[in-house]
């Protein structure tokens, strides 16, 4: 008997519409915005809408996750203790949190996520965040495979979650503290800036410059499509696409995507099984490189290596399409395998390696005719495309249908004959048609599967249809597509009612926590959170950053290593630099913000000079 593993594909939503449209092309389950608290204050949403997406999710047995993740200022928490409730009522069926504020609110029986932002990334602290009652654990974005695995075998009950797709901030979440300090926007409360994707000067302690108006903290975008499987054997049970602020056409498209490659393993891996119910059919094909994307990298999965950054833009280059053959007159001539559409966007990165862009008016054969003045590209320049608008088309319609197994039989009793469904989750409902019984001059079983077959635009889709009748008995067309009505309706009505709400109370809890000292790292912004602390054995507790700046405080921790990418490390490389220390990163309103290097850690810390 293989023990199996349900495993979950977790799709983001910033609004109803990109939520069903995530449940549609595959999702196991969503995570979305709650109406304020949330990590993506731009991403709220309305309890009504939130309400919608759990009624359409819950059909196919997929959950809905609520980011709560914030941390929370003390008059804040009686409206969250209400929120909290509010999104219980309505079926939620877990909240992302990152403050431990929270676990000193009455709360219902709603299991609690801890949120990437609590820095989970050492073994302690998820096996102190297990014990203290939290159901499902994501962990930072920065570990490798083997960093899982051991985590796993520490917490082998427990789910654990992991990015798989999408931006990369190159700060360990939770403890970026530079959007705050500059913007007095903090990260930690939902209000990130994006300082990371800004464009800044490197120079050294003697004021040479080093690199020059490059985007030195942006990083390519996450995309660990063709690990999966190792991600799975290393213990990941959650597989999260990042992107609560991204449009519809991207959740659609990676969404699906990653649904097929997880099917694909499921159909030779037995032990490893979907979370949730329904085929998804669809009517494109996805492809990974057709949204937002800066580059693909699967950033430290397999230790730390040069291909991560994306220093020249921050902005998406799409997919690589072929290289500039020629300039002629008004058109451009192109060398590649893919073929080009009437409205394309098409980008290339300039002789100064700063990103431009076109529209594509009309296209014949490889000749490219822009929209408005012919840009000046040198021959050889590679072309990406960042707009495609045929797939752009195909994603505005009804790009795909998620259809629930169902058996159908049609048999006789004494008062008529009984029609009953039974779906693939086991689910079965019967309807007693009441009537009386008449012989056809026609074999009648062809046109009986016909008629109770037609599902339409249902939910479900036929799997078999079973016809036990003892004779070839007349049923009017009417009486049958009443019968059917009523079968589908009882059906859905059943799913509803049987949904397996998970239910899950925190424990009163007083284990140690893994340090007994918390600085402004900890983010304790309320009394309750540092009760909580205290509860745990913790002695000294430095208010949030937010709350309390202190003095020369490090602004980012980064896993992300300029020193390292120019080639300099004097652990990996022993290549000596030639510029001399420290470094500084010079914004273009002049800020400056020095950067030192802990190669015991293995990480760059930024701070304010």
């Amino acid at each position: 008997m293989i023990k199996q593993r349900k495993i979950e594909l977790l799709a983001p939503a910033k609004n109803l519409e990109c939520g069903i449209a995530a449940i549609d092309h595959g999702a196991d389950a969503v995570y979305i915005g709650a109406p304020r608290f949330g990590a993506r204050a731009a991403a709220g949403n309305s309890l009504e809408d939130i309400e919608a997406l759990v009624k359409h999710a819950h059909l196919y047995r997929a959950r809905i996750y609520v980011a709560l993740n914030t941390i929370l200022k003390d008059e804040e928490l009686p409206e969250t203790e209400k929120l909290i409730w509010d999104l219980w009522r309505i079926g939620v069926d877990a909240l992302i949190v990152q403050d431990m504020g929270i676990l000193s609110l009455n709360l219902p029986p709603i299991p609690l996520h801890a949120s990437t932002q609590m820095d989970n990334r050492h073994v302690e602290k998820v096996k102190f965040l297990a014990e203290t009652g939290f159901k499902q654990i994501v962990l930072a974005r920065e570990l490798s495979l083997e960093q899982i695995r051991k985590i796993h075998e520490a917490v082998p009950q427990t789910p654990l979650e992991i990015f798989v797709h999408g931006a990369l901030c190159v700060s360990y979440s939770g403890q970026c503290y530079v959007s705050e300090h500059c913007f007095g926007r903090s990260a930690n409360r939902g209000a990130c800036a994006q300082f990371c994707r800004l464009a800044f000067d490197m120079v050294d302690a003697d004021g040479k410059t080093i690199m020059q108006n490059k985007h030195l903290l942006s990083l390519k975008d996450l995309n660990q499509s063709e690990e999966l499987e190792k991600l799975l054997d290393a213990g990941a049970s959650s597989f999260k696409i990042e992107g609560r602020l991204k449009d519809v056409a991207y959740v659609k498209n990676v969404t699906a995507y990653y649904r097929k490659r997880l099917d694909e393993i499921f159909k030779r891996r037995r032990e490893y099984i979907r979370a949730s119910s329904g085929e998804v059919k669809l009517a494109f094909k996805p492809q990974l490189d057709k949204s937002f994307t800066r580059g693909f990298t699967n950033y430290f999965l397999f230790e730390r290596n040069k291909d991560i950054f994306s220093f020249d833009t921050p902005k998406s280059l799409g997919e690589e399409m072929g290289y500039v053959k020629e300039i002629r007159g008004n058109y451009i001539i192109v060398a590649g395998v893919k073929p080009f559409n009437n409205g394309d966007g098409i980008c290339y990165l300039d002789e100064r390696g700063k990103l431009k862009g076109l529209r594509i008016n009309r296209v014949e054969n490889n000749k490219l005719f822009p929209a408005g003045e012919m840009p000046r590209i040198k021959q050889r320049t590679v072309l990406y495309r960042n707009f495609d608008q045929e797939f752009e088309k195909l994603m505005q319609r009804d790009s795909a249908e998620r259809k629930l197994r169902v058996v159908l039989r049609l048999e006789e009793n004494q008062f008529g004959f009984t029609f009953t469904l039974t779906d693939e989750d086991d689910y079965q409902v019967s309807v007693v048609l009441e009537t009386q019984k008449e012989l056809a001059r026609t074999p009648q079983t062809e046109n009986l599967k016909k008629q109770l077959g037609k599902l339409g635009n249902t939910p479900f889709e036929v799997e078999r249809i079973e016809i036990a009748c003892t004779d070839n008995w007349f049923i009017p067309s009417s009486l049958l597509a009443e019968c059917r009505r009523a079968g589908i309706e009882k059906l859905l009505q059943a799913r509803r009612i049987g949904y397996p709400q998970e239910v899950a109370t925190m424990p009163q809890t007083n284990h140690s926590f893994p340090i007994s000292e918390l600085t402004y790292l900890g983010n304790v912004m309320n009394e309750a959170s540092a009760s909580f602390y205290r509860q745990h054995g913790v002695t000294k507790i430095a208010p949030a950053f937010e709350k309390q700046a202190p003095s020369q405080a490090v602004l980012m921790f980064c896993k992300h290593c300029l020193r390292y990418s120019m080639g300099w490390c004097p652990v990996r490389h022993r290549v000596k630099s030639p510029y001399r220390e420290p470094y500084y990163l010079v914004s273009s309103d002049g800020k400056r913000f020095r950067l030192e290097f802990d190669c015991k850690q293995c990480m760059m810390k930024v701070y304010n000079v």
